[in-house]
């Protein structure tokens, strides 16, 4: 009789512990709101500069995700940034894939656990040296279909895909103001580099992509980089190696750097590339003296394009990208540990660096100021 009332005070003991994970692990931060002024993103009504790396889930098995989230935040970082995949999600039209290495939700519910803050780079057209630049192979067979223009078909299942994906963070309260870690999404990407080639409909599907993601009240900031004429409250945001004397199209918006190449993808027969860390670091110290709010590493960790998903002519199966973290999820040295130095010492400075309105700074000399 003893050892059944143990017994069942211990599995009492275990539902109580169950439930108490549960609830804890669904609660990642008290609610709060993202907002932004000229100067910095404001989080909870402060402003901040913030440490972004780059990991798309895809490219990693689920078992490497926990660790791969730990030695990013070990490393400096307070946000995970991540495309959405849409052939990835919907192999078939209509049906959905949110498992295995595309369970987008359980990701975004890791990085939250460890009380990082997450960038979601919905696209749905994303490049990243992705096959079909993350299109599914079945939209080119719509009838009348013209990808990224002010096309009705296409527009039709881009809003559908990317409203899909906004509801799920929805229902699963991933946002910030929900308690979730979902502080920035992006719409669209790099469309900037051919909108000139549709002429007035490349112009139109960038003022209707805007005016689309809005509309879903996903309350907190859309982001378009390479897009010089994003709409007023649409952020533009750069993509480069230095993004120190970039400007946002409007005087009112803070200056994000989504893509800060670390490295850079591999051909087949061609040379490992290879950014020294020195140049990185520098050019990462340079961005947030002269104004940044964000910066994310492209790629912190690079991964493997499983399958045939590598989307590029002779592109390899390995997109290790000279990142912080390497392929195999190892800390990439003297790079990882660099940073980490580099990160602790602008954290330092963030408070005395945001109060200033308009940073500035003065030559003292050759190669100084």
């Amino acid at each position: 009789m003893v050892v059944f009332e143990n017994k069942a005070i211990l599995k009492l003991l275990l539902v109580c512990v169950f439930v108490q994970f549960s609830v804890s692990a669904a609660n990642f931060f008290q609610p709060f709101n993202v907002t932004y002024d000229h100067r910095a993103l404001i989080i909870d009504g402060k402003r901040r500069m913030l440490i972004s790396g780059g990991i798309h889930y895809p490219r990693a098995t689920p078992q490497m995700w926990p660790d791969l989230i730990a030695k990013s935040k070990e490393g400096g970082a307070d946000v995970i940034e991540s495309y959405t995949f849409w052939n990835g999600h919907e192999p078939v039209r209509g049906q959905y894939n949110f498992e295995g290495r595309f369970d987008l939700v359980k990701f975004v519910k890791l990085v939250g656990d460890n009380g990082l803050y997450f960038l979601l780079r919905i696209g749905p057209y994303v490049c990243a040296e992705w096959n079909f630049g993350g299109f599914p192979v079945w939209l080119r067979d719509i009838p009348g279909i013209e990808f990224r223009t002010d096309n009705e078909p296409f527009k039709r299942e881009m809003q559908r895909f990317v409203t899909k994906i906004v509801d799920l963070m929805r229902e699963e309260k991933l946002f910030s103001w929900q308690g979730g870690p979902i502080i920035l999404l992006q719409i669209e990407n790099e469309y900037g580099n051919m909108e000139g080639s549709y002429g007035q409909k490349g112009k139109d599907y960038v003022r209707w992509a805007a005016n689309m993601a809005l509309a879903l009240g996903a309350g907190v900031p859309w982001v378009m980089c390479k897009q010089t004429d994003a709409p007023g409250d649409i952020i533009d945001t750069c993509n480069n190696y230095y993004c120190d004397g970039y400007k946002p199209n409007s005087p009112n918006k803070p200056i994000i750097w989504t893509e800060n190449w670390d490295g850079w993808y591999t051909s087949w027969g061609g040379r490992l590339p290879h950014r020294p860390v020195e140049d990185l670091a520098f050019a990462v110290a340079r961005f947030f003296q002269r104004g940044g709010s964000l910066m994310n590493y492209y790629m912190y960790f690079g991964g493997t394009n499983f399958g045939r998903t590598s989307g590029g002519p002779f592109y390899i199966t390995s997109y290790d990208y000279d990142a912080p973290i390497d392929e195999y999820g190892l800390r990439s040295e003297p790079k990882w540990g660099h940073l980490k130095d580099l990160h602790a010492a602008i954290k330092l400075c963030e408070r005395a660096l945001v109060a200033a309105d308009s940073p500035q700074y003065m030559k003292l000399g050759p190669r100084q100021e």
